[in-house]
């Protein structure tokens, strides 16, 4: 094509809409990304101190007013029947996952925002965590939600599409038992998603014990659960787990805990000298919560006695602190005081007996 043909087509419009529509798009996007800027900076003055991350909706919202503006013009302009229905059909889809998108980012803008008031990171209150639980798990369900609406709209713009739908809906006796067992699993799995945010047999934050590993939930997803373990590690659950299985949660009703240590002595130690020094030992420390603090004998062998230690802590992590104390001072307090009140064995032997002993004992 020479430059005469060129110039000739765009005179009768050829290449004028294609090059109006481009020039509509990037005048409507240098507008809105304008006026956005200026109310995101005038926002972001105002409340400065909140921390919520508006400029998740920047290029969301940029993109859905550029798509308004194009399709308020596109009426304005002449088109031909096949050009003007194929423009608006794309507008039309961009404009559904556009606002499926700005959507989502607004879930995300509005989580953010109930954390900064309901923090689950500070552990302070049982109310914060559970809040934190819900919201988490309620945006994740909206996510789904919009997800699937917006791709059902798509699909519902074509006819196509539209007609192999009401057919599989019409004709789904087959089709739909053999969905039925391969959803099975997922279904399973989503709907034990939504009863753990109802009844909250867990929260974000709480201490659990799974799989003999003590560790703090960290995340909460639709199909599983994230608990980070004490040494860091990261034990990936699934979410049906929590519902068919038997697990100890720790911090359920409160955080505080009875911790226990357990020694074993000779019949010789004075267990009120013993019991005494417990109580000096926690008194000392920051760790006791000031609730609990005894000592029993619980158990007695024919070669040693089993003594309990009993204290109360704030949480969990106090309450190991702490038996990890009591159990070396209590262990240094026998070894240095009364050193007859370690376990030994004792032998009673008769008279033969200690003369084949010292003989023995002279032939080595």
């Amino acid at each position: 094509m020479d430059r005469a043909d060129f110039f000739s087509d765009l005179m009768r419009g050829t290449y004028l809409v294609p090059l109006l529509i481009v020039a509509l798009a990037v005048l409507f996007y240098l507008v809105s990304n304008s006026v956005f800027g200026k109310v995101i900076r005038r926002v972001r003055s105002s409340i400065r101190e909140i921390g919520i991350p508006f400029e998740l909706l920047v290029w969301p919202f940029r993109l859905f007013t550029a798509l308004i503006g194009l399709g308020a013009f596109l009426h304005y302009i002449p088109l031909s029947t096949d050009l003007g229905d194929l423009l608006r059909h794309a507008l039309l889809i961009v404009s559904i996952i556009g606002f499926a998108w700005f959507l989502l980012r607004l879930l995300m803008v509005g989580e953010q925002f109930m954390l900064q008031h309901y923090s689950a990171d500070d552990g302070l209150t049982e109310e914060s965590r559970k809040i934190a639980t819900h919201v988490s798990l309620a945006r994740k369900i909206f996510n789904v939600l919009i997800v699937l609406i917006a791709v059902s709209g798509v699909m519902m713009t074509f006819d196509t599409v539209r007609q192999v739908g009401l057919s599989i809906l019409a004709s789904a006796g087959i089709a739909g038992v053999i969905l039925g067992f391969a959803a099975q699993k997922s279904l399973a799995t989503l709907i034990a998603g939504i009863q753990i945010a109802i009844t909250q047999p867990i929260r974000i934050g709480d201490v659990v014990v799974v799989e003999s590993e003590w560790g703090r939930i960290e995340e909460i997803t639709l199909t599983y659960v994230v608990v980070q373990l004490w040494d860091q590690r990261r034990l990936i659950v699934p979410i049906t787990w929590f519902i068919d299985r038997p697990f100890e949660n720790w911090t359920r009703i409160s955080a505080e805990l009875l911790g226990t240590v357990y020694l074993y002595t000779d019949y010789a130690i004075p267990i009120d000298a013993l019991r005494r020094e417990l109580e000096r030992i926690v008194a000392a420390s920051s760790l006791w919560d000031g609730r609990v603090v005894k000592m029993h004998v619980t158990n007695t062998t024919e070669k040693s006695v089993e003594v309990r230690a009993l204290m109360s802590a704030a949480n969990s992590s106090d309450a190991w602190e702490l038996r990890c104390l009591v159990r070396e001072h209590l262990i240094e307090f026998i070894r240095t005081k009364f050193p007859g009140g370690l376990p030994k064995v004792r032998m009673d032997v008769g008279e033969g007996g200690t003369e084949a002993a010292a003989a023995a004992a002279g032939e080595m």
